[in-house]
């Protein structure tokens, strides 16, 4: 029979696919011997049980009741007695940490009755009718569905007549008047009354929570971060402990370490006589961690003296939520905290250094992603900057913006290709789509644990929270500061680093992290200069990326056709140049040769004498290039795209030529003869069409010239004593008949070329794999072919049978959002189809030729996912653009040092 439901003494961190993260710590927790209030939680097998019935599973109901019987006896209450009641709370918690963005409903278990009993028995009427009216409120928006700015406009209005500015001014008596108010509106806007049967609210608090895993903000959240919907949640019931018993109670959220830059420290976010909602919602402004001491010096330690042993336990930095009732600690929840990317490397090896984990564990702390983040550009600090205000820096990175208020607005110059900065009193779970188009947040209440900060870390956005002197008009679409007035629509500049809001925009300059990359060290900690960026933070990367290359099996290549690419490529780290792409060479002044080409006939003079001269600029570009890389692979591509695109476009050649001969102008035999080839090259599917080895085959001259270029620049850099290593790739092989013929080809120009230089040189050749039937017969193709390159941007196409030009911007966002796939195959290689694919050609061509070089030079090369794949793949080496470099070399360690 399947157990859905769990007591917390059953568990330990590591049943997190069965009880959620939540739970699993809960558990953990429990086992350690922490004050954590008893409770139960049910599986994320219950919520896919329910995904699949529609409806709760039938074996549910008697295990919560039999769970909730050992709970009631330990702590010697019921669930809503009328004179001692048993409060819990219903919190939900996946197997992955997704926060805010699914339900919470506090304090289950009061009604009409208990609220009574629970004033009498905590000798705090107000605190009791507190507590009931934030149920009232958090089941009719999180269980019933009604509009949670009825009741929050009911609660300002009675603040507002009372004549108060905070929730906790307001009496005994001023609360249950807005119980009531608050039980009209749940009766208005749902059509039932607020339940008193402290089971049924028990009930649906559960179903809600299943239902929440299938919100539109939790699954945009899940797309964004790549969460599997299959998941489903696991729901937590716990003993209610109240933070708002009075001034020696009180709730907060802590780390071990700070997650916004990862130093060491106290750090986190309180409130005295309050519930966790208020921290998180960021409802009040908060306190500093540190001045609990003040409050409660004994509770104070003694959380001191947890966090330590949590993270000594966990072996990383820790998020924790802790309630103090009367002067007694609770432990509510702990997990490994979400942190800014600065943090992950700080934190990285600041636990090497304290020997709680070793470099092959710090590696796999960090991710590609975190570095991509950490090369971002940051403001200059040489730019002029106006100050409006200053709040908590949250989520690290400059952004700049036009100020708007709401998703609306933020979607919509998303898709206008604007930037925009999210401005908001405080930011709840339904503000997620508007944070993910905006450059970055700014909150005028909350603390670095509040939504908007947490989420903002999380996705990697800009954020500065809790900029007390801003007054946020969303309605009047207006900000005040002081006398200073901001309309929607203007310009300001946020930095997260240090909680800056500047006016206007403010030139941003490269990050410190790009240039230790790039020049070295030294230059890197010049750059970081003091504060935030300190050199701690260079030193931290440094140290994981040498540790990253000793570790990786892969090679890092880079793609780069110019000499300045190749130039910082190598900077960066790149060990050769995986593609050059000779058609980038043709472009500017040098398109008319390649016309000519076009337009001559074969063996005329014209054509002979535009092919000489591009065989000599090809000579001065691959000099310079192969000198650049010298002692390095290059991997020199042969002209690959159609040559129609060297060409006018048809449209307007048609329509010049037809506007002439319609005045009675005389057409010019040349433009006559242009219109002519173009219709003849002219395509419907230009990119399955007459391009890469076909035209090899089909314009004599082409790769000859390209290959006479490259092989005797090479001979006369070996004859200055230089190293040079090229190879040549074919592109768009899909027959070994294509491949042999032009290996035959080449093949004769080498040897001429090398007995007229009298150097001895090797030329690889080998050929690109783009088209799904080059893979399937690699193990034929491998007997014409020193190496392989999988182009996996073409072999995405071609498998899919998509046109990447046209389908990312019309079919892509739908099937997206159905999750007809989580990520664009051109971002992150489809493994199970693309990938596929790639392992055929890989085996094939090695059951041929077992030490076959493999590469793949697409721009998945330098994405961190698929960096992954190919590490498993057995492939050599990856190549990408050179600012994904690093990001590849930091992924092939960690693909190293997580196999199996």
């Amino acid at each position: 029979m399947v157990k859905y439901v769990y007591d917390f003494s059953e568990g330990d961190k590591d049943m997190r696919d069965l009880l959620g993260g939540k739970g699993a710590n809960l558990a953990e927790m429990t086992k350690l011997g922490l004050p954590v209030p008893p409770g139960f939680t049910i599986t994320t097998d219950a919520c896919r049980e329910y995904m699949k019935l529609g409806g709760v599973p039938e074996e549910l109901a008697p295990e919560v009741t039999e769970r909730l019987a050992a709970v009631e006896e330990k702590m010697g209450r019921k669930l809503g007695d009328p004179s001692n009641p048993l409060l819990v709370s219903v919190r939900s918690g996946a197997k992955f940490s997704m926060p805010g963005m699914m339900d919470t409903v506090l304090n289950i278990g009061l009604n009409d009755e208990s609220v009574e009993g629970l004033a009498k028995v905590s000798g705090n009427e107000r605190f009791a009718w507190d507590s009931y009216r934030r149920l009232v409120q958090m089941f009719g928006d999180t269980v019933l569905g009604i509009e949670g700015a009825l009741f929050a406009d009911a609660l300002d209005g009675m603040k507002e007549d009372r004549g108060v500015k905070f929730d906790h001014e307001l009496t005994a008596e001023d609360l249950k008047e807005l119980v009531v108010q608050f039980k009209e509106i749940t009766k208005e806007a749902a059509g039932r009354e607020f339940p008193q049967d402290p089971r049924e609210q028990l009930d649906l608090g559960i179903e809600a929570v299943f239902l929440s895993w299938n919100t539109e903000r939790a699954k945009i959240y899940r797309r964004r971060e790549r969460i599997s919907d299959d998941l489903g949640t696991a729901v937590n019931v716990q003993t209610m402990v109240f933070g708002n018993m009075g001034e020696d109670s009180g709730t907060g959220v802590c780390f071990t370490r700070d997650p916004s830059t990862g130093h060491a420290g106290v750090y986190g976010d309180l409130l005295m006589n309050a519930q966790g909602e208020d921290v998180v919602a960021g409802i009040r402004n908060t306190e500093p961690l540190v001045q609990l001491e003040t409050h409660d010096k004994k509770s104070y330690d003694e959380l001191l003296a947890i966090m330590d042993k949590l993270e000594k336990h966990y072996r990383d930095l820790c998020d924790i939520e802790f309630t103090i009732e009367r002067g007694k600690l609770w432990m509510l929840q702990t997990r490994v905290g979400k942190r800014t990317a600065a943090a992950a490397f700080r934190v990285a090896t600041q636990l090497v250094d304290e020997g709680l984990i070793d470099m092959d564990e710090a590696l796999t702390r960090v991710t590609g992603n975190q570095l991509t983040q950490l090369m971002f550009p940051q403001f200059d600090a040489k730019a002029h900057k106006t100050l409006v205000t200053r709040g908590m820096a949250a989520s690290p990175g400059a952004a700049v913006g036009e100020i708007v208020f709401n998703n609306q607005e933020a979607e919509v110059a998303a898709a206008e290709g604007r930037k925009v900065i999210l401005v908001r009193r405080e930011t709840n779970p339904d503000d997620l789509p508007g944070m993910v188009a905006a450059e970055g947040v700014l909150t005028a209440r909350g603390g670095k644990t509040s939504h908007a900060a947490v989420v903002a870390r999380g996705m990697g956005k800009t954020a500065v929270v809790g900029a007390e002197e801003l007054e946020i008009h969303e309605n009047g679409k207006f900000i005040k500061v002081g006398d200073m007035l901001l309309e929607g629509g203007e310009t300001i500049a946020i930095d997260g680093s240090t909680g800056e809001v500047f006016l206007g925009n403010v030139a941003v300059t490269d990050s410190a992290v790009t240039t230790y990359l790039a020049d070295g060290l030294e230059a890197g900690r010049v750059a970081a200069g003091a504060g935030e960026r300190r050199a701690d933070l260079i030193e931290s990367v440094g140290r994981i990326l040498t540790h990253a290359d000793e570790k990786r099996r892969l090679d890092v290549r880079a793609n780069a056709d110019t000499p300045g690419d190749a130039s910082r490529a190598v900077s960066f780290g790149a060990q050769g140049i995986g593609l050059c792409r000779t058609e980038h060479m043709f472009l500017g002044d040098r398109r008319t040769l390649v016309e000519r080409v076009i337009l001559s006939e074969p063996g005329s003079i014209n054509r002979e004498e535009s092919l000489a001269k591009l065989q000599e600029l090809q000579f001065a570009d691959f000099v310079d290039m192969l000198r650049v890389m010298d002692g390095k692979e290059m991997t020199v591509r042969l002209i690959d795209p159609p040559l129609h695109e060297f060409l006018p476009d048809l449209t307007k050649l048609e329509v010049k030529v037809a506007v002439a001969q319609a005045k009675g102008e005389n057409v010019p035999a040349t433009e006559l003869k242009m219109l002519e080839a173009v219709r003849r090259m002219h395509e419907s599917n230009p990119m399955l069409g007459t391009r890469g080895v076909r035209l090899g085959i089909l314009l004599p001259g082409l790769f000859a010239i390209q290959i006479r270029a490259l092989v005797r620049a090479t001979l006369q850099l070996k004859k200055e004593g230089l190293d040079p290593r090229p190879e040549i790739m074919v592109p768009l092989v899909g027959s070994v008949r294509e491949l042999r013929m032009i290996r035959a080809e080449a093949e004769g120009l080498i040897r001429e070329e090398i007995e007229a230089a009298g150097v001895e040189h090797d030329f690889p050749i080998g050929c690109m794999v783009e088209l799904p039937r080059a893979a399937v017969t690699a193990e034929d193709l491998a007997r014409e072919a020193d190496f392989f390159s999988f182009g996996t941007n073409d072999l995405t196409q071609t498998t899919w049978g998509f046109s990447r030009d046209d389908v990312e911007g019309t079919i892509f966002p739908t099937y997206i959002e159905e999750s007809v796939f989580g990520v664009s195959p051109f971002e992150t290689i489809d493994q199970h189809g693309v990938g596929r694919i790639v392992e055929i050609g890989a085996q094939g061509g090695r059951s041929t030729k077992p030490d076959l070089k493999l590469g793949v030079c697409g721009e998945h090369g330098g994405d961190p996912e698929s960096v992954h794949f190919f590490h498993k793949t057995g492939l050599n080496y990856v190549s990408c653009s050179p600012f994904r470099v690093p990001v590849a070399r930091l992924e092939a360690g960690r693909a190293a040092v997580m196999e199996g």
